[in-house]
């Protein structure tokens, strides 16, 4: 039996704003008994200057949950108590391993609630994390948009979220479109295939547009070294001063535990697409044919990586794309009708839109992260802090060279995802120019980037260490 085309309102999901809530997220939680999580977060900036955030927490009252009444105010604690964790675990001179009972205990509930993990995700910094500056002007505006907390107050963290949150919106018809098109394939209906794709590769171009935009405002160095460090999450984070993660103390069993930190990797959109144009993700390095899904078409992503980021999704997002996969079928429609031109045409424009964002992507990885990287080594800082701005990740007393947890560079990584996207091509012109004629930048060469024989790769990421094994990579990971 066919499993039915999923409704997205179901799961939560707008057919105009895709995965941003329906509603603008709250600004505040309207019930006063929260007002000291409300007051610390709005103040976080002058804590952390201050130095006074650990002991502001350590001192306040064990809130319960139970005052949380409806889904926005649970999202909005969540987003609350994640940014006042990453504050005081990086908002002093050593990251702080103990998080006390008094996020611990409410910080668990809410995400048992929630079905996230006990960290600061994308859903917590960016997906309930803005409001429209004008609630009759359209939220895909980027001038439209402001945020409702930051950790640092600079606008270029602003910037970070706020670019993500326009491609949230602007993508989120992306969803209705994709809908129909299963739907118009299960009849046989190559028109309105044709039509939907045509308007997605659309879309998709645009998206890529919003995320070029990312320069406007976010300067490399003040996002390398202010921002990034508290984006940091507990996982691989040894020589950042965490080497056993952090240890969560409910007040009856601390347990350490270990999570990856907010990454844009963390996004359902993306994946969404790739599971609705049938785009398969191997392991790194493994070619094409050494592995496939059904007929050579995959359900939905298998590399590790991806899989693992869809356990910082909000659970009802990662049920969706779970029920995408097992109803994807536009690679498989169109591959079976190659003499239909215009139906070809319109789902290699897909492809094509979407590999031309990865390759947007490798160039911002470059520039926002590998540069200031080789700099940050070139010149060491002379901070008395520790932490990933500060941190020689890896990099040992006999100048070994500084590698991802996997032991490979991430440069390898993008670019085999981004090649993956072309491979379903259907015209073998465009399938060729795509997967093997692109004219690749000189940051996007490897030798400029310190590759060496071995695979290692001196990279420090957006949250942590860079890097492209099995189960890593992607735009912010560690």
């Amino acid at each position: 039996m066919i499993p039915p085309i999923p409704i997205p309102a179901e799961y939560g999901i707008s057919p105009d704003s895709g995965f941003l809530p329906n509603e603008p997220p709250l600004d505040h939680l309207p019930d006063p008994y929260y007002f000291k999580w409300e007051w610390i977060v709005a103040n976080i900036q002058a804590l952390l200057l201050s130095r006074r955030m650990r002991g502001v927490v350590d001192n306040m009252p064990i809130l319960s949950t139970s005052y949380l009444q409806t889904e926005p105010e649970w999202r909005r604690a969540y987003s609350i108590l994640g940014f006042i964790l990453h504050g005081y675990v990086w908002g002093g001179s050593r990251p702080e391993e103990r998080i006390p009972p008094q996020l611990t205990i409410p910080l668990f509930e809410v995400c048992d609630h929630l079905d996230l993990p006990p960290v600061a995700t994308y859903a917590g910094l960016v997906l309930w994390n803005f409001r429209p500056i004008f609630t009759d002007e359209p939220m895909d505006d980027l001038d439209n948009l402001a945020c409702i907390n930051t950790i640092t107050g600079t606008l270029d963290e602003q910037w970070f979220y706020l670019v993500s949150v326009a491609i949230e919106a602007r993508g989120g018809p992306a969803i209705s479109l994709v809908l129909q098109a299963i739907a118009a394939a299960r009849v046989g209906n190559s028109a309105v295939v044709t039509e939907y794709l045509q308007a997605l590769a659309e879309m998709i171009d645009e998206i890529g547009a919003l995320l070029e935009r990312m320069y406007e405002h976010n300067d490399p160095y003040v996002f390398y070294n202010k921002i990034r460090p508290y984006l940091a999450g507990s996982k691989n984070m040894g020589d950042a001063g965490l080497p056993n993660g952090l240890l969560y103390d409910d007040g009856k069993k601390p347990e350490y535990r270990q999570y990856g930190g907010g990454s844009n990797a963390q996004s359902s959109l993306i994946q969404f697409l790739d599971i609705a144009l049938g785009i398969e993700h191997r392991p790194t390095g493994e070619t094409r044919g050494s592995s496939s899904g059904k007929d050579g078409v995959a359900g939905g992503p298998r590399h590790g990586f991806i899989q693992e980021m869809r356990s910082y999704m909000p659970g009802s997002h990662r049920k969706f794309l779970e029920h995408m996969g097992a109803v994807a079928n536009i690679r498989e429609y169109v591959e079976a009708r190659r003499k239909d031109k215009p139906l070809c045409l319109a789902y290699d424009a897909c492809l094509a839109m979407l590999q031309s964002m990865r390759t947007k992507h490798i160039q911002m990885v470059s520039r926002y992260i590998i540069i200031p990287s080789q700099n940050a080594r070139e010149k060491p800082s002379r901070s008395a802090s520790l932490n990933l701005a500060t941190a020689r990740q890896g990099e040992k007393l006999d100048g070994s060279k500084l590698r991802g947890t996997g032991g490979t560079a991430l440069i390898p990584f993008l670019k085999q995802a981004r090649n993956e996207t072309g491979e379903p091509m259907i015209d073998a012109w465009a399938r060729r120019l795509l997967t093997t004629g692109s004219v690749e930048p000189s940051w996007a060469s490897l030798s400029k980037l310190g590759e060496q024989p071995d695979g290692d790769l001196k990279v420090v990421g957006l949250a942590g260490t860079w890097t492209a094994a099995d189960s890593e990579g992607g735009i912010c990971h560690w």
